[in-house]
């Protein structure tokens, strides 16, 4: 009764917040860098950050400087989303919310080179997780493959939070994902939304490999991370900008050129995880030769999928 009743207030935040995106016109309108073609109420991922604060609320604000963070970096979201906001002053906010991250980590006692490298790390993987969030369905359904993960690792191999946090933002996800795993979706995740969840998982993510002292579950992030990677390499080596918006993702492909339905799109990218871990799970003795073979694996089939597909985003006219 008690997740119900979460996640029945959670839908009713959701709800209002529709109505309050529609009467102040937040939408998003077809571009260069999605993959849709219908405008749609945009920062519904709002809920996400809803979530947190009332796991929050509910358990004395447990993690004060998480929130506080959360609260920056989906602050400036939140305002890039209804006008722009110069690169300059998002990163001083994502920097900010970074710092504030460590410090509730705990790795300020760590030696001082740790900082920067963090930093940069840590700001690369939310930056591409926001990159990623192009068609329907892919933010929400695959965040929702990695909280259950966690929630899996945190009920079943080791305890590292509290798990009524994973299972609020379990629920916080499916909220979305009613919303927006879908063809035609009520709702984008917008950059509060993914930018936020992004934050999240990283909060969680960093705990766990803190906790464990083992960063192999890195291999969590292992679909968005060679997608992410190997399309800035791409891109680079095309002589593109890539802070510019694009269609390049091998996802955008599938979408776009190849017209597979965005749901089937984001289900392949679920499941593809999905195995990923339960591979990990099995060969857990022998995790970081597993997670060096799979994303061997991805880049070739990365690699293998534009060679005989990207010719078809060129030749579009």
């Amino acid at each position: 009764m008690y997740y119900l009743f979460i996640f029945l207030l959670l839908l009713c935040a959701e709800l209002i917040y529709f109505r309050i995106a529609d009467r102040f016109n937040i939408i998003d309108k077809p571009s260069a860098r999605g993959s849709h073609t219908r405008i749609t109420l945009r920062g519904g991922g709002i809920v996400f950050y809803f979530g947190v604060l009332l796991y929050s609320f509910t358990h004395h604000f447990e993690y004060p400087w998480f929130v506080l963070a959360l609260t920056l970096i989906a602050g400036i979201s939140f305002i890039d989303d209804i006008r722009s906001v110069s690169q300059k002053v998002r990163l001083i906010f994502h920097f900010t919310a970074m710092l504030l991250l460590f410090y509730q980590w705990g790795i300020a006692s760590l030696p001082w080179w740790y900082i920067p490298v963090a930093l940069i790390v840590c700001t690369g993987i939310i930056n591409a997780y926001n990159f990623m969030d192009g068609i329907n369905g892919i933010t929400g359904g695959y965040s929702l493959v990695i909280l259950g993960c966690l929630t899996y690792i945190n009920e079943f191999r080791i305890t590292f939070i509290e798990s009524q946090f994973l299972w609020i933002i379990l629920l916080a996800v499916t909220v979305f994902n009613i919303f927006n795993f879908r063809n035609k979706a009520k709702c984008f995740a917008g950059d509060i939304g993914s930018v936020s969840i992004a934050f999240i998982i990283l909060f969680l993510l960093g705990k766990l490999i803190i906790f464990t002292q083992d960063a192999s579950y890195i291999i969590l992030l292992s679909v968005y991370g060679v997608d992410s990677i190997l399309t800035i390499i791409h891109r680079l080596i095309l002589h593109e900008n890539i802070g510019l918006p694009h269609r390049k993702h091998l996802y955008q492909l599938m979408a776009n050129e190849l017209k597979i339905p965005h749901t089937a799109v984001a289900g392949c990218y679920m499941l593809l995880q999905v195995c990923i871990f339960a591979g990990y799970i099995v060969f857990y003795n022998y995790r970081f030769w597993y997670l060096g073979a799979i994303i061997l694996i991805l880049c070739c089939g990365y690699i293998g999928f534009m060679k005989k597909y990207f010719h078809l985003h060129i030749n579009k006219p």
